[in-house]
């Protein structure tokens, strides 16, 4: 059963990030603060929810949550501050965006930058623990996998409507042989994929 809210201070805002892995793309973060009663049997660290139900949620979140927003950071400043620091920029804009103003953070891992001087606690495998979380887990997914959807039309040799830009072997192979789009991480291929490039 995971928990409305963490810190006993309202509202409170739930953060995490989907794309941290992937060898093209954005990292995407969302930020969703819920009201404090809040439920759906479904919800839960997106990684743990099908993807039908991961749109299920997805409606069901926005149309509920008190306040929601979904940032982009895209590959070129990925590559230019890393992607960590990518990831937590996210989140930053993604609270920045919010319509309501959260008195509490909760985010997703253990590594955050303070926001402004909002309080902040970050919890380990947070995404399956607080409903708050979870719920950003979901819309960062989701957002991230449509937008990935619809580059692939454009590059439809990596199979981003499957692998989503992660590191598959269709993916890699895909590279191997056609090289990197204009939406691929450099920093993140540059050890094993400039070697098959160049080679």
């Amino acid at each position: 059963m995971l928990k409305s809210n963490y810190s006993g201070i309202y509202p409170e805002a739930g953060c995490d990030e989907a794309g941290r892995g992937c060898l093209a793309g954005p990292v995407v973060a969302a930020s969703v603060i819920l009201p404090n009663d809040y439920q759906h049997h479904l919800l839960n660290d997106s990684k743990q929810v099908s993807e039908k139900n991961r749109e299920i949620l997805r409606n069901d979140i926005e149309e509920k949550a008190l306040a929601w927003a979904v940032a982009f950071v895209d590959p070129q400043k990925i590559d230019e501050i890393n992607i960590l620091n990518a990831s937590i920029l996210a989140m930053h804009f993604a609270i920045e965006k919010l319509k309501v103003t959260p008195e509490y953070l909760i985010i997703d891992g253990n590594k955050f930058k303070p926001f402004k001087n909002t309080p902040h606690t970050t919890i380990i495998k947070g995404d399956g623990k607080y409903l708050s979380i979870a719920a950003a887990s979901i819309l960062a997914k989701t957002h991230r996998d449509e937008y990935m959807l619809n580059l692939h039309a454009q590059f439809p040799a990596y199979k981003w409507d499957r692998n989503k830009g992660y590191p598959t072997a269709q993916h890699r192979k895909a590279i191997a042989e056609t090289g990197f789009s204009p939406f691929h991480r450099l920093t993140f291929n540059v050890n094993e994929q400039l070697k098959l490039r160049f080679d």
